[in-house]
């Protein structure tokens, strides 16, 4: 990237930068895109891991939001990402007998009316008015007295990180540069003008300049700070909303759909995920450590008394597997209370040569590029064509359902159990190929992983060859869920993980030492701030843990 002049530089690899990266290269603009730490690590690996309307937009009357992420998630089910993104279907208990039926259900209606209206809706089955009984028997979890009946509908999930990986790749696949561990510590001026960056390689030492005629700053809830680099004030700030959520097995919760529950201040969500359940989330103000936001003792009471109040089976903290928060980048309004801030995203032109998109939420993350990059275009002193990422399918999409269809085949081919191969092709789409190449070359590689056996070991090992993972905590964390899906988050796989990246990653024992040791103290951290009272004490045991893995 230092090497030559690029046309646009974007900073920051959440989904927004990612995203932004795909859409400049594919436009024909020489991209490149760096990221302080890894893909994903902020606010997009730590949400919901949904791709949603936003139905609660309705309520406020954003119809506009609505009908716009509406479209991209039909975009993404069939189009773009299908091996990625899939159908879930939630349940909503009605408490109240005939006005909040006619409310909830013209609302869901509306609902699915637009999204048959934008012609990208047809993937996902039409919503339903349960009786109490049929709810029930459809969600037996429910206390009988926790409802008068129901409605059921649906909308999408994906794995977050796991999305913006692919992204990035699919952007270096059209071209474009990227770099992990690779932090901005100011922008090059020539006059008033931004004309690139200085970055850091956090790990190999060394700074770099490189050059872009366009610089887009995607760089979530750090937004304020890098803008504090141009030495301007923003024509907008972030505010940093925190929710966290919590991972339990699937048995704790003896239902077959998802369920979405009214809070006093928002709306909770009990979400599928595989043998698991995410039940979240919190929205509350954040103004400390961005890097790794802490969920304390008091968030995750909080989540547990409001599952709680309709579960007839209580859950313990003894259930919880996994817990995890996030910061969500909310653009400062008027109002005091973050969950009234806008989900709605800007772009801005603070200075000639920088762009700065920020707001949004994750599954408008495309509108959100387009923008920036019309925005970006603009500065540039020469024709640029129209998006196009309406049409450019994501790495692994291509002739995913075609392998779908043949998976009994490659399982009886393979010597994997269809189970396995199911579960290879709904993180990989087409590029399960490759993995399934691994395997062939070295069997021991389609065993599971020890003490995470959800994963295979040519994971592992495709992640740190494939897919950009330089720690044993990118792979724990992001590349995988161990983290949050097992007991033990992760401690009792780290040694056989890092011993798998070792040989791709050159590490001597000694680094294999170091990374384990790392891990177990991120994981004991987590643990501490978990246990104590409020936001202050949480963050202060989470900072327990060293952030970088030395070398």
């Amino acid at each position: 990237m230092a090497e030559r002049e690029l046309d646009v530089l974007v900073v920051g690899a959440g989904v927004v930068g990612a995203g932004t990266a795909l859409d400049a290269v594919t436009r024909g603009l020489s991209t490149g895109l760096v990221e302080a730490r890894d893909w994903a690590s902020g606010t997009s690996s730590r949400s919901s891991k949904l791709i949603h309307g936003g139905l609660r937009y309705l309520e406020m009357l954003d119809f506009a939001l609505v009908r716009e992420a509406l479209k991209e998630r039909g975009l993404l089910l069939e189009r773009l990402a299908p091996h990625l993104v899939k159908p879930v279907p939630f349940l909503y208990p009605l408490q109240h007998k005939g006005w909040e039926r006619l409310y909830a259900g013209s609302g869901v209606a509306m609902y699915d009316a637009m999204s048959m209206a934008r012609g990208h809706g047809r993937g996902l089955p039409m919503h339903r008015h349960l009786t109490r009984s049929h709810a029930l028997r459809v969600a037996p979890c429910l206390k009988k007295d926790a409802l008068v009946g129901a409605l059921q509908y649906y909308d999408a999930q994906m794995d977050d990180a796991r999305y913006v990986t692919n992204l990035v790749r699919t952007a270096v696949a059209y071209g474009a540069k990227a770099a992990n561990r690779a932090r901005v510590t100011g922008f090059l001026r020539e006059g008033e003008r931004v004309v690139g960056a200085r970055v850091q390689d956090v790990e190999g030492g060394g700074e770099y300049e490189i050059r872009a005629k366009q610089v887009v700053n995607a760089t979530g809830v750090w937004t304020d700070d890098t803008q504090a680099m141009v030495g301007e004030r923003g024509q907008f700030h972030v505010r940093a909303s925190k929710g966290i959520h919590l991972v339990v097995p699937r048995d704790r919760i003896h239902s077959t759909t998802g369920l979405i529950l009214r809070t006093e201040k928002s709306v909770l969500f009990v979400i599928p995920w595989g043998r698991h359940w995410i039940v979240g989330t919190t929205d509350t103000d954040w103004d400390l450590d961005k890097a790794h936001p802490a969920a304390s003792s008091a968030d995750i009471d909080y989540l547990l008394e409001h599952v709680n109040s309709v579960l007839s089976v209580p859950l313990t903290r003894d259930d919880v597997q996994g817990v995890y928060a996030g910061l969500r980048p909310l653009l400062a309004g008027e109002s005091d209370a973050t969950s009234k801030l806008s989900r709605e995203h800007t772009v801005a032109h603070p200075v000639p040569g920088l762009v700065v998109v920020a707001g949004g939420k994750y599954t408008t993350y495309r509108v959100m590029a387009k923008d920036a990059v019309d925005a970006a275009v603009h500065g540039l002193d020469m024709r640029v064509a129209e998006c196009v990422t309406e049409d450019v399918p994501l790495l692994g999409a291509e002739g995913y359902r075609a392998l779908w269809n043949a998976r009994a085949r490659i399982a009886a081919r393979t010597g994997l159990h269809v189970v396995r191969v199911e579960h290879l092709l709904n993180r990989y789409g087409t590029m399960t190929e490759e993995l399934l190449a691994l395997i062939a070359e070295d069997s021991s590689l389609g065993e599971p992983l020890a003490a995470a056996d959800d994963y295979l070991r040519a994971e592992i090992v495709y992640a740190a060859s494939h897919e950009g993972a330089r720690h044993l905590d990118d792979v724990l964390t992001r590349r995988t869920r161990i983290s949050i899906e097992t007991f033990d988050r992760g401690a009792r796989s780290a040694r056989d993980a890092a011993e798998l990246m070792a040989p791709v990653l050159g590490w001597d024992k000694d680094q294999i030492e170091r990374e384990v040791e790392h891990y177990q103290k991120r994981v004991e951290a987590e643990r501490e701030s978990q246990r104590q009272p409020d936001d202050l004490t949480a963050d202060a045991a989470r900072l327990g843990a060293p952030d970088i893995v030395p070398l």
